[in-house]
């Protein structure tokens, strides 16, 4: 497991080991220093599949997605052989423990339960067997394997449910079935894998039931499941069907029996009365009796030879060798009964400096024990490693997975004789290790997973701490060991680390580092088909870059929230940059806001439906033309998709902006034809010009001095040759249009002279101006129009004052009834 050293090793006894001397090991930090010769260590970079997405996982910027492309998709994942299995099984079953071997002991009083377990395993069932901690629950597994090796087509699967959920469980069933390296299918994919598996599973220390584990059967359902728990996990739902079997202590007879075959000697008779004592208090659990083999056999080194146990270095004074000592050395009485049902702490004073140092950390990690090849880097010592032999042949140790941990009721124990003081000290010591170790490029993916466990248990004790730059340790630790995580396949501890990474930089204030786990949690809840949260966390990330004008950083957040965007049915984008050019996203604050009080030309007014529009395009199209730019395949391998979005969106764009047109062309032609005194600055209110106005207002085509409207403007406006869509300056014969079109702006006279017919009008009724109706006279939008209103438009004649002229236009705006050239219809 040294990194530095690719040559074969013995549990670390190579000739350049950690150090060059007992209780010297060289620095860690010193390591990443290359030697004279040596290559300098690069940066590790690991592309693997996960459903639709190719993951490029970066430690430097943040792990990169995007869609695969069809020629790097994986075929179907091939099934494993048997002989596949089997090698698979030898490499992730825990390590055996260096020293001599541990004496084989017997399945005593298990028949019954072994022989009805594979009977129903057998017959498809699946079984819950739920029994106390140390009950032996995993020798009966053990057993049981061995009982069911032909039944299955897929063999038997061993997992462990240890800190794991059903989703994990699922993965690892399929990793265990099918041969896939660097490829997680989805959720579909999956489900689809493992429905079609037919195996024995035998799952050890499961830790969730109800909703969870029904939702496990039903995603196997061509499996025999063989569930391991204790008695406090939830209880399955009643739809689950499952058998439950109890698995009680041993009796009095096979207790003390295990006892000597442990000890590998007939018991005293004294022994034998405190092993029937001990059966009493501890219910007949195997594991008290393994551990108190463990007490006798020490007992008995210490009857033959004193000494025995300074070859390791003399125990402690103080240390509880029993209830006296005898001056002669020789008469070792036993232990007290409440050591022989608590015996950890009786067991771990007897053991050598590394062994207890081993502990020490274990309890500082929670229970968890570092892989037998760390022990020589943590605790200073070539030959550390050793201790976990020591370890496991006293019972403290429990196999987990592939990996050891600190038997039941071990960690209590061990905290009340003092040995997690320093824990805060050894787990940021273990932590520092973990990370110069992850982020090692020697160090496979793979063996940084199977270590997974202990690694976040590092970080978790860290986190929140009160203690100076423990958090800063995390966070180092979070970065080195997620990328390892994430190319390793191991997902759950990936999403652990990162979240307690992300806690860890903002207690510290480390932004940056904030950052970057805000991207990786992005691209997990992408990668694992939850976009909201995806989005949420990538905008997040990129907002914290902009701030620290990480152009890198901010790049690669950009990238990934464009595909989250079109996973979710987004906007796509449609605007590519050429390559090599960058395109940033605009942020609001950015665009230009208008003038107060600026009107809009009618250039301005026609085009700006186009404008906004493009705009829209193009900020959402910015994230993805950048990543385009820069990616080069994604510019030729858009999609059809993308390309019939882009072309729909130019249709809608050219049929909004015909609209526009269109209707400018029509109003302007009212105004031409009617609404001559109308400029594009000002529109008149249809009582402006009530009293200004005179009907009898000169007709010559002269152009009087004062203003020509209410607007109180001493300009005029612009004519209506400006804004004729035709181009022509020469106004329509008709003065006041079609007459079933209504005029809403103002009437057709109360414009300048100049700008009127030269054709004099005929004298009207009256000469008196004629006040606007009131409002309740004028017909609403939503009133029923007159057949007149429908009637087919006439053709244009020469201008009149009738009253069949102008009635349409009094009983349809009043503005018109208002104005001095015609009289509402009733005059």
């Amino acid at each position: 497991m040294d990194p530095t050293h690719r040559g074969p090793e013995e549990y670390g006894r190579d000739n350049d080991g950690f150090g060059e001397g007992p209780g010297r090991r060289r620095p860690a930090r010193d390591q990443l220093t290359p030697e004279p010769g040596r290559p300098t260590p690069q940066a590790r970079v690991v592309r693997l599949i996960s459903g639709d997405y190719l993951l490029t996982v970066n430690p430097i910027d943040g792990s990169e997605v995007e869609l695969c492309p069809p020629g790097e998709r994986p075929g179907p994942p091939a099934r494993r052989t048997a002989t596949g299995r089997a090698d698979r099984e030898r490499a992730t079953a825990p390590p055996v423990p260096p020293g001599p071997p541990t004496p084989q002991l017997p399945l005593l009083e298990r028949a019954q339960e072994r022989e009805r377990l594979a009977r129903l395993l057998a017959q498809g069932r699946s079984v819950r067997l739920t029994g106390p901690a140390g009950s032996g629950r995993t020798a009966l597994l053990d057993a049981v394997a061995a009982d069911c090796a032909d039944l299955a087509p897929d063999g038997v699967v061993r997992l462990s449910g240890y800190r794991r959920n059903a989703t994990e469980l699922l993965y690892g069933l399929f990793e265990a079935v099918h041969d896939a390296p660097l490829h997680r299918p989805d959720r579909t994919e999956l489900l689809d894998r493992v429905r079609t598996i037919g195996a024995v599973v035998l799952l050890d220390d499961l830790e969730f039931g109800g909703a969870a584990l029904e939702e496990l059967l039903d995603a196997t359902p061509e499996c025999a499941f063989l569930f391991a728990t204790v008695p406090d996990v939830a209880a399955p739902t009643t739809e689950s069907h499952l058998e439950e079997v109890f698995l009680a202590g041993l009796g009095r007879g096979a207790a003390v029996e295990l006892l000597e075959r442990a000890v590998e000697r007939p018991l005293t008779d004294e022994e034998a009365n405190w092993a029937g004592d001990l059966w009493f208090e501890s219910e007949g659990l195997p594991l008290r009796f393994v551990q108190a083999a463990a007490l006798l056999r020490q007992r008995d080194l210490l009857r033959t030879d004193p000494e025995a146990y300074g070859e390791y270095g003399a125990p402690p004074e103080d240390a509880p060798f029993g209830h006296d000592q005898a001056v002669d050395g020789v008469h070792i009485p036993l232990p007290s009964l409440g050591e022989g049902a608590a015996p950890a702490a009786l067991l771990a004073s007897r053991l050598s400096g590394a062994a207890r140092d081993t502990l020490r950390f274990a309890v500082a990690l929670g229970g968890e024990v570092p892989h037998q090849a760390h022990l020589p880097a943590l605790i200073g010592d070539t030959h550390a490693d050793a201790a976990l032999g020591e370890l496991a042949g006293c019972g403290l140790l429990s196999p987990a997975g592939a990996r050891y941990r600190l038997a039941a009721g071990v960690v209590t124990q061990l905290e009340a004789a003092g040995y997690g003081e320093d824990a805060t000290e050894r787990a940021r010591t273990a932590a520092q290790h973990y990370a110069w170790w992850a982020g090692h490029p020697s160090v496979t993916p793979e063996r940084v997973a199977a270590e997974g466990d202990a690694v976040v248990s590092a970080m978790a004790q860290l986190v929140p701490g009160d203690g100076a730059g423990q958090t800063s340790v995390a966070v180092l630790l979070a970065r080195s060991a997620t990328p390892a995580f994430a190319a390793g396949l191991h997902w759950g501890a990936w999403e652990k680390a990162l979240r307690i990474g992300q806690e860890a930089a903002r207690i510290a204030g480390e932004v940056a580092e904030e950052a970057y786990f805000h991207h990786e949690l992005g691209v997990l809840a992408l990668l694992s088909g939850n976009p909201d949260r995806a989005r949420a966390e990538l905008e997040t990330s990129i907002g914290m870059r902009g701030a620290l004008a990480d152009k890198s950083g901010a790049v690669a957040g950009r990238r990934a929230l464009a595909l989250v965007a079109d996973r979710s049915g987004g906007p796509l984008p449609v605007v590519l940059t050429p390559p090599g050019d960058e395109l940033p996203v605009p942020r609001t604050e950015e665009q230009t806001a208008p003038i107060v009080g600026a009107k809009p030309s009618v250039t301005q007014t026609l085009s700006r439906p186009y404008e906004d529009a493009t705009a829209v395009i193009a900020r959402q199209s910015a994230p993805a033309a950048g990543r385009n730019a820069r990616g080069g395949r994604f510019s030729v391998l858009a999609g059809a998709r993308r390309n019939l979005v882009a072309t729909a969106a130019g249709v809608l764009l050219t049929g909004v902006l015909g609209t526009v047109v269109a209707l400018g062309l029509t109003s302007g032609d009212d105004d031409v034809q009617g609404n001559q005194g109308v400029t594009t600055e000002h529109s008149q209110s249809p009582q402006d010009g009530e009293d200004e106005i005179p009907a009898d207002s000169p007709a010559d085509g002269s152009t009087p001095a004062g203003p020509a409207s209410g607007s109180g403007s001493a300009t005029p406006g612009p004519s209506s040759s400006e804004i004729t869509p035709s181009g022509s300056g020469t106004p329509s014969a008709d003065p006041t249009g079609p007459s079933g079109t209504p005029s809403s702006e103002t009437s057709s006279s109360s414009g300048p002279p100049s700008h009127r017919p030269t054709k004099s009008p005929t004298p009207t009724k009256s000469t008196k101006p004629t006040k606007s109706p009131s409002p309740t006279d004028t017909p609403t939008e939503t009133e029923t129009p007159t057949p007149t209103d429908t009637a087919t438009e006439p053709e244009p004649s020469s201008p009149d004052t009738s009253d069949s002229a102008n009635g349409p236009s009094s009983s349809l705006s009043s503005s018109s009834a208002a104005s001095a050239d015609s009289g509402p219809a009733d005059a």
